[in-house]
């Protein structure tokens, strides 16, 4: 705080308009907060780039299980074209990620192990709760079983998600999302 109030009274002293005067102050303020993530002590489970602000190295965002479920999470009870039965899906919401790496756009494009990639548009990825699923009915979902991590959208609760083009959004084994 007191490098603001000293920014601020240098501004005043100096004449600054107070339009660019709020926007350097702004731009102290989020430099003061920023801080970069955590190094990732397990294995890499997912990687961020693009246009992202917050990187814990190279310039892109890792992050292990751990990181993972320390943000904020979803769970979502669902039928999937993909799974039998209702299933407990459990993981980070997209949206709690995209906030973690400070991130910058209106699209996440998320990238599988088998190079599938779709865009989630970061609109409906808040709006209806999208999680990355780490846990199917409490278990880690292993690759054979569409994990380690799987874009899941609450199917049963918002009918009009029953689409051929909201399901292949749904990106399964997910390795890297880039922020566009």
């Amino acid at each position: 705080m007191r490098v603001l109030m000293t920014l601020r009274q240098c501004l005043k002293r100096s004449g600054v308009t107070a339009g660019l005067g709020f926007f350097l102050l702004m731009c102290v303020a989020a430099a003061v907060h920023a801080h970069p993530l955590s190094t990732p002590e397990g294995e890499v489970m997912l990687t961020v780039e693009g246009n992202i602000s917050r990187t814990n190295g190279g310039g892109v965002a890792r992050f292990d299980r751990a990181m993972l479920q320390e943000l904020p999470q979803g769970t979502i009870v669902t039928h999937t074209p993909w799974t039998e039965g209702s299933s407990h899906f459990r993981g980070p919401l997209l949206s709690a990620i995209y906030d973690a790496v400070g991130a910058r756009g209106d699209s996440l494009h998320v990238v599988a192990l088998n190079d599938f990639a779709a865009d989630v548009p970061l609109a409906e990825a808040k709006e209806y709760g999208v999680i990355l699923a780490m846990r199917r009915d409490g278990e880690p979902m292993p690759v054979r079983e569409y994990g380690p991590l799987f874009v899941l959208y609450p199917f049963d609760d918002y009918p009009e998600l029953q689409t051929e083009e909201v399901r292949f959004r749904s990106v399964w084994q997910v390795a890297r999302i880039v922020v566009e």
